[in-house]
């Protein structure tokens, strides 16, 4: 942890106990121990974010080079604004949705083709 021994900590709490008090000390304890916590949990939020964010764009893009969503206004040979300008006005979910029902009509038409 930070490359800090027993001697070091020991030394730094030490410290904090003749600046801080003993009366007040739990309380910057509880306090610094609620803030890195609430650090964490930010953290690992953004992470999430970011990774259900990748995993709809390429969802997104599996799905338009297989041809089961299609880009509006885009041309018929395939040009035609990008697919982040294409889908500027679709909500998110609205793209997740049909993501999700063009994935659920895939895997019916497997079971019901027998191959599973």
């Amino acid at each position: 942890m930070f490359g800090i021994g027993m001697p070091e900590l020991l030394l730094i709490l030490g410290l904090a106990l003749i600046v801080i008090g003993p009366k007040k000390l739990p309380d910057v304890a509880k306090a610094l121990g609620r803030g890195m916590a609430e650090f964490k949990r930010a953290t690992e939020d953004l992470k999430n974010t970011i990774n259900t964010e990748s995993q709809v764009a390429e969802t997104r893009e599996r799905l338009q080079r297989e041809g089961k969503i299609k880009v509006p206004g885009a041309q018929a040979e395939g040009k035609g604004a990008a697919p982040e300008e294409s889908f500027a006005s679709k909500s998110e979910e609205e793209q997740v949705a049909a993501a999700e029902q063009a994935a659920g009509e895939d895997a019916g038409r497997e079971v019901r083709d027998g191959k599973q």
